[in-house]
Order: structure tokens, then C-alpha cells, then sequence
């Protein structure tokens, strides 16, 4: 069949891979090697679908860079045999992950879908069969016989999004999510509506490069009113310590006071790489705007620019992992490299 593609979806933990047990009302664990049994609407589509699953399966809040590297090696040895992937993963950390997966795969030439629900598989009112069965349709579109999307994605409650520019904003609505940087890729309504001219253009010729390496020696430090100097220097004299993502008000400001300029000069001067990102939840960082955030430009603070914390800290431990040197950290950091900037 022409439009027929094969999908393989990896199941990591989280609350879509759960079913109520009747007789005790608790949760467990949903068998994915009884997909089709479980939700027979997957036997319409077109497309060809195979599962495989974590052995212990796990709840997104204890997901980390092991774990990352452990989904991206899953689909790197299945590249060749699939068209496209969707990663049932827990909305808690699935940001996270899904920005972390965008820098790991160089030249993807193949959809990469994330997707989970707020309720479980098994529960009647269910968000989880739409966005499995949506997502798996995402992952199988072609055009000219070549995938339709070539990027990391991530699809809830009717929006594809860039994966490295979501984050969750709901615990408890169906719309967890938001991109509040970038547009949708696709909507889902009546029909599957994509954004051609938004998504990302990679190397198809190219065989993708897998990189695994991450160093977690990095932190979150978020401003706020009353934040003191032991408290800075505490966090920043952390042993081992190799970088920051400083959370900032407005478009990158942060007091202007000569000890925290200071503690910042001091410590980026012994190697320590420091990056600005908004606390807010749209906008950019720009340093120069204001006098509050001249001093950080100054010392030698990296710019965010509008990347959303999530990518930002997750493109911190990828970039620090190659040993550059500061000015090329730098340089790189404040580059797109997957569209997790503008």
C-alpha cells in the first residue's frame, strides 16, 4: 500500500500505559504486546505497527539522561527497519526528554513523536486513544513517499508541537501543553492539518549521528525578589559544578548589584558556563535591553534567547559534554541547532 508506513512505539512508563483493574479500582501496568486486543481502532489504520517497551517500565518524575540515552539507542537500532516513531512517555518530564532526544539525533530524517495522556489507556473518558492513534498517523505521513516530518515532535489534545519548544502548563486539562515561542506543526480537527513552511528541514541524505553523551553537572537558578549573596554563592561553588541555567525576569534581567556580578564574573572566568533564559512563558532574552541585564551581557552570560528551560538545561549537558572552549560553547549555544530557537 502506497501510504502504508511501519511505526514502532516505544513505551517508557507514564499514565497512558495504565488500565484500571475493576475489582479494586487501583492502576497497573497495560501490556503492550496486546496493543491491537486493548484498542482495536489501531486494526483501521494503514499503517503497521510494532511495540517495544521499557522491562520496568518507569514514572516520567524519575526519568534521566540514562534513561534518554536508553529511548534514542532503542530507536537507533530500529532506524533503518521503521518509517517513523511515537514514544509513549509521562507529560511530567516528557519536555524534557523530548528536547533531549532533538539534540541526541543529528540529520533526523524520521518522525520522532512523543505523546501520553492525562488520564489511562483503560479509563472511559480517556485522552489517551486520540493522542496514541493521532500520533501514530503523524509518525506514518508521507509525501512523495518521503516522511512528512523529519524533527522531534511532541502531539497532545490536537497540536503537534517542535518537541524542544513545548512545555507542560496544565496538570489537570487535557491541553498539558503549550509552545508559546513557536506555532503548531499540525493541528488534528476534521482533517490533519500540517504547517509545512514551519517545520524543520534536516539532512535527509545523511545517515543521523547519535550522540549519547550528557554531563549532568549543571543546575537551575531562578531569580527572585530577595535572593541573597550566600545563597548565590553557595549554589555556585557547588563541586564539580559546570554549568547554569539562570531563570531571569522579563527579557534576561537579573539584579544589578555588584556582588552578584561579581560571583558570576568570577566563577565564568574559572570555566563555569552560564546561560539566560526568561522566566516567562513566552518571549525572548535580550541582553543590552535593559540596564539589568547589560552587566550580565558583560561578564560573559550566554544568551537563551527564546529557548524554554527545558531544552535549554538539556542542551547545556549536551554541549558541555564535548569539551568546547567558552567562546565556542558560546557561539553554539546561542545557535539553532534542531529549532529550539528562534
Amino acid at each position: 500500500m502506497k501510504n502504508r508506513s511501519r511505526i514502532l512505539l516505544v513505551y517508557t512508563g507514564g499514565t497512558i500505559g495504565m488500565i484500571k483493574d475493576y475489582e479494586t479500582g487501583a492502576l497497573k501496568a497495560f501490556n503492550f504486546d496486546e496493543l491491537l486486543q486493548n484498542i482495536p481502532e489501531l486494526n483501521i489504520l494503514e499503517h503497521e505497527i510494532d511495540t517495544v517497551s521499557f522491562e520496568n517500565p518507569i514514572d516520567s518524575s524519575n526519568m534521566n539522561p540514562q534513561q534518554w540515552i536508553k529511548i534514542a539507542n532503542i530507536i537507533y537500532e530500529h532506524y533503518e527497519g521503521y518509517d517513523g516513531f511515537v514514544v509513549l512517555h509521562g507529560s511530567d518530564t516528557m519536555s524534557y526528554t523530548a528536547s533531549a532526544l532533538s539534540f541526541m539525533f543529528e540529520n533526523l530524517s524520521k518522525p520522532i513523536i512523543f505523546t501520553g495522556s492525562q488520564l489511562p489507556i483503560g479509563d472511559l473518558r480517556t485522552d489517551a486513544k486520540e493522542n496514541l492513534i493521532t500520533s501514530i498517523q503523524i509518525a506514518g505521513l508521507r509525501k512523495n513517499g518521503k516522511p512528512v516530518i523529519t524533527e522531534v515532535g511532541l502531539y497532545f489534545e490536537y497540536k503537534l508541537y517542535r518537541a524542544n519548544r513545548t512545555t507542560k502548563i496544565n496538570a489537570e486539562h487535557f491541553q498539558a501543553f503549550a509552545s508559546m515561542n513557536y506555532p503548531p506543526l499540525a493541528e488534528s480537527g476534521v482533517y490533519l492539518s500540517v504547517d509545512y513552511k514551519s517545520l524543520w528541514k534536516s539532512g535527509r541524505k545523511q545517515f543521523p549521528k547519535l550522540h549519547t553523551g550528557f554531563n549532568d553537572e549543571v543546575l537551575i537558578l531562578k531569580m527572585f525578589p530577595g535572593i541573597t549573596e550566600s545563597s548565590v554563592e553557595y549554589v555556585l561553588s557547588k563541586p564539580g559544578l559546570k554549568g547554569i541555567v539562570l531563570e531571569t525576569y522579563g527579557s534576561g534581567n537579573a539584579p544589578n548589584e555588584g556582588w552578584f556580578l561579581d560571583l558570576l564574573k568570577d566563577k565564568i572566568r574559572k570555566g563555569l558556563s552560564v546561560v539566560n533564559v526568561t522566566q516567562c512563558a513566552g518571549g525572548s532574552v535580550v541582553m543590552g535591553n535593559y540596564e539589568t541585564s547589560v552587566g550580565l551581557k558583560r561578564v560573559g552570560v550566554t544568551s537563551g534567547k527564546d529557548i524554554t528551560t527545558e531544552a535549554a538545561i538539556s542542551k547545556l549537558m549536551y554541549l558541555l559534554d564535548k569539551d568546547l572552549s567558552p567562546k565556542v560553547f558560546k557561539t553554539i549555544f546561542e545557535t539553532s541547532l534542531r529549532g529550539e530557537m528562534s
